[in-house]
């Protein structure tokens, strides 16, 4: 049994994301398609190496997210997000769409983002069944199957 503070379901899911970065880091691979140590690296917030490093093994080691060593190049790492990832994205846009309607959010630069909350549940559905026939490699049906 793992060591948490409480098994609260709020707890468990602080435990695992309350950090600054995390969020952020899965937020880039659901919705910018970044897969690699170099593109996350790129992100806006301007992450450190070590704190990337660190954030990507815990989300790692939580399920959320697997590594593959690239074949072609020893030093090259492909980042895939888990079912159990993918399965984050309707609160991540639920946290997008608070911020869209009670924060100074740059509707303009975001427009993607801020199109994606707007567009609804059906849009929503579309993009998680993209995300995992690209990062799981099966379809919904066949998930759903298991």
């Amino acid at each position: 049994m793992e060591n948490h503070r409480s098994f609260c379901p709020l707890n468990l899911i602080v435990e695992i994301l309350g950090d600054r970065w995390s969020l952020l880091i899965l937020r880039d691979m659901m919705f910018e398609g970044k897969r690699n140590f170099r593109q996350l690296l790129q992100m806006e917030e301007n992450i450190g190496s070590s704190v990337l490093t660190d954030r990507v093994n815990g989300l790692e080691q939580a399920g959320l997210m697997t590594r593959v060593q690239d074949p072609t190049h020893k030093q090259k790492i492909t980042y895939s997000l888990t079912e159990k990832g993918i399965d984050l994205m309707p609160m991540i846009i639920e946290a997008m769409k608070w911020s869209v309607k009670y924060e100074a959010v740059d509707r303009e630069k975001y427009k993607p983002a801020v199109d994606l909350v707007l567009a609804g549940p059906e849009a929503q559905r579309k993009l998680a069944q993209e995300l995992l026939q690209k990062h799981v490699g099966k379809t919904v049906e066949e998930l759903n199957e298991v």
